[in-house]
C-alpha cells in the first residue's frame, strides 16, 4: 500500500463477504494538506481487485474508503503520527474503575532497551491528570476530533426584513442540496471499474478525513 502512496489504516471482513479497506494519505502528504478523494479510492480498488484475484481471495464485495474523522490508531506509527492530538483509548484492564479515557496524546522517551511509552493528558473535572500506558495495555484507540456545531445560522441584521432573510435562507438551502447531490454522484464508481471476478460488487467511498 505504501508503494501506491497510501497508508493502510485498517481492514475488516463483514457478513455477506464484504471486505472493507480503509486508507489514508502518508504522514508527509497529510501534513501538506492532502486528503483522500474518490479518485484515490478508485485507484486502490483497481489495484486490490487485481491482487485479490491473483491470490484467489474469498470475498464478494470490496469497499475502499477513508477512515473518517474518528480514525482508528492501530500501530506505533499511528500513535507517533498523531502525537499532540485528542484521542480516545480503551484499556484492556480497568484503571481506577474505568477503561475509557479521552485526552491529548503525548509520547514518552523510551528507556534503553524498552519500547516507547505513551501518555494521555486529560481533565477529570477538577484538574489535569496524566495516564501513562503502553500499546500492549490498549484494547482500542481512535482520534477524538472536536466538532463545533454552533454558529450555523446567523441572525438578520438590524433593519433587514424577515422576507429577505427567508429568501436568503432558501437560496442557501437550495445551494446546499445541489452540492450534496453532486457529492453523492461523484462517489459512484466509474463505468470502467468492473469487479475482479463474477458476482463481486465493489464500492468506493470518499469519506471524510481528519
Amino acid at each position: 500500500m505504501i508503494g501506491l502512496g497510501y497508508d493502510l489504516v485498517d481492514c475488516e471482513r463483514s457478513a455477506g463477504g464484504l471486505l472493507r479497506v480503509y486508507i489514508d494519505k502518508l504522514a508527509e502528504q497529510a501534513r501538506a494538506g492532502e486528503v483522500i478523494t474518490v479518485d484515490d479510492c478508485e485507484k486502490v480498488t483497481r489495484q486490490l481487485q487485481y491482487v485479490l484475484e491473483v491470490e484467489n481471495a474469498d470475498y464478494q464485495r470490496l469497499e475502499v474508503s477513508s477512515p473518517g474523522l474518528d480514525r482508528p490508531l492501530k500501530k506505533a506509527a499511528d500513535f507517533a503520527r498523531f502525537t499532540g492530538e485528542q484521542v480516545e483509548i480503551t484499556l484492556k484492564l480497568a484503571f481506577q474503575g474505568r477503561k475509557r479515557y479521552s485526552g491529548e496524546l503525548q509520547a514518552l522517551d523510551a528507556a534503553e532497551g524498552e519500547a516507547a511509552g505513551w501518555r494521555l493528558v486529560f481533565n477529570d473535572g477538577k484538574q489535569d491528570q496524566a495516564l501513562d500506558f503502553s500499546l500492549d495495555e490498549v484494547r482500542s484507540a481512535k482520534l477524538a476530533p472536536a466538532i463545533d456545531f454552533k454558529g450555523r445560522k446567523s441572525k438578520p441584521a438590524a433593519g433587514e426584513s424577515q422576507d429577505k432573510t427567508n429568501k436568503a435562507d432558501g437560496k442557501k438551502a437550495a445551494s446546499k442540496k445541489k452540492k450534496q447531490s453532486n457529492a453523492k454522484a461523484r462517489q459512484q464508481p466509474d463505468d470502467d471499474v468492473s469487479p475482479a471476478a463474477a458476482g463481486k460488487d465493489d464500492k468506493v467511498d470518499g469519506g471524510l478525513d481528519q
